[in-house]
């Protein structure tokens, strides 16, 4: 996140980042060329789907009635009570341990992996033999009673199953996972499925967004929509994307903030107002620098920049208690770990500037000035530029990446 520069008291706006527990995964090895499958295993499956279809059977049956997610079911389960509790739920196939007669299986579902027990005595013996054709992959709804296994781990007794999709493309093998980056983010259902920390930081960045709402709503601020389609482009210093409007014949913009509407919305009497929505800006790309984004925009009325610095230090402290259990959070490019709890390190934006130049004088000084000592720092300066373009430049560049915790409070 990256908090509204100064200069603008009334309004604050951060970017959201995207994002996506922890399983074992066992799945047979990938095509080298994913969208054009030609590997040996695809054409098995797809005979299996064949014999399904033949046989009078829907491979791919949607209709289906969990009454709890895999963590839900786990926490049913009391101690010392094995098959008091009947649970119905569904998931992909990644773990299949073939036992003869029985088969100890996990599937995947929203909250994670839980086992099934599988036994040829208790679903009969053609829907048995119809589990073993299933692939790592596949999707099931499975109805049983749970019960603890000798090495301790609850399991559904499987009573009845019933195949809902049927997987025509093998997952990555374990060992290996999914590591391609062009595939991690071109595929990104597959990378849900075999990779947990992509998993973890979806469901993450869903309880941060929700508990971001359940803040401002506390505080009595307004959620709105605005529109994305723009007449005119502003609201930011960005490059935005046109489109056509074919009805009304004219180019619109798509959206690069939503700051424009939200202060009218200001004007009109709504004091409180925010908006968590997408934004479009037709810039570079890179890991951290996605030109469609989501950002949240929140202004209130009748407040200063102290109002603001206030509302997003207690939502920052509020995200860090409640949704991820502790004040101190570990920045994943430094190490470092930054404490979010207790006084936060307050300091003047000149003061940085002028600290990062060695110039007392930084802010008496000439444009022409300005672009040569960005120069001797190693920052390109575009001739077209207004003199506070160069100094938020060495802002960005060399103070801003600078500024985390320093002793024992963040900034």
């Amino acid at each position: 996140m990256s908090l509204r520069p100064p200069g603008a008291p009334r309004g604050a706006k951060f970017p959201i980042a995207h994002g996506a527990a922890a399983c074992d995964i066992i799945a047979g090895p990938m095509s080298d060329i994913p969208n054009e499958i030609t590997h040996d295993q695809y054409a098995v499956r797809l005979k299996k789907l064949q014999d399904l279809r033949a046989a009078g059977r829907d491979p791919f049956r949607a209709t289906f009635a969990p009454t709890h997610f895999s963590a839900e079911a786990l926490r049913r389960y009391v101690d010392g009570q094995d098959n008091a509790v009947t649970v119905k739920v569904a998931g992909r196939l990644l773990v299949m341990r073939d036992m003869g007669k029985s088969q100890f299986v996990k599937i995947l579902d929203q909250q994670g992996l839980i086992q099934l027990y599988v036994k040829k005595d208790v679903v009969g013996d053609e829907a048995y033999a119809a589990f073993r054709k299933l692939d790592l992959g596949d999707i099931i709804g499975a109805e049983g009673t749970l019960f603890k296994t000798k090495t301790g781990e609850i399991t559904v007794r499987v009573v009845r199953y019933v195949l809902l999709a049927k997987a025509l493309r093998p997952l990555p093998e374990k060992w290996h996972g999914l590591t391609d980056p062009e595939q991690v983010y071109r595929q990104r259902y597959l990378d849900l499925i075999v990779n947990p920390e992509s998993r973890a930081r979806l469901l993450l960045r869903s309880r941060v967004v929700a508990h971001i709402r359940r803040f401002l709503e506390a505080r009595q601020f307004i959620e709105v929509e605005t529109p994305v389609l723009e007449a005119t482009a502003g609201g930011a210093a960005a490059k935005p994307f046109v489109t056509h409007h074919n009805a009304l014949g004219a180019d619109f913009y798509l959206r690069i903030a939503t700051e424009l509407r939200l202060k009218r919305l200001l004007v009109g009497g709504v004091d409180r107002v925010f908006e968590i929505g997408r934004i479009f800006r037709n810039e570079g790309v890179s890991r951290k620098h996605n030109p469609e984004f989501t950002m949240l925009e929140v202004y209130q009325a009748y407040s200063d920049h102290r109002g603001m610095m206030e509302l997003i230090k207690s939502l920052l402290e509020s995200v860090c208690r409640d949704v991820l259990g502790t004040s101190e959070i570990k920045h994943a490019p430094s190490g470092q770990v930054i404490n979010f709890g207790g006084a936060w390190r307050e300091v003047e934006y000149k003061d940085l500037v002028r600290a990062a130049t060695g110039d007392p004088g930084w802010f008496e000084r000439a444009k022409a000035e300005h672009a040569a000592v960005a120069d001797k720092m190693g920052l390109y300066v575009d001739p077209k530029w207004e003199d506070f373009e160069i100094t938020n430049e060495i802002f960005a560049k060399k103070i801003e990446p600078t500024i985390r915790q320093r002793s024992t409070c963040s900034s």
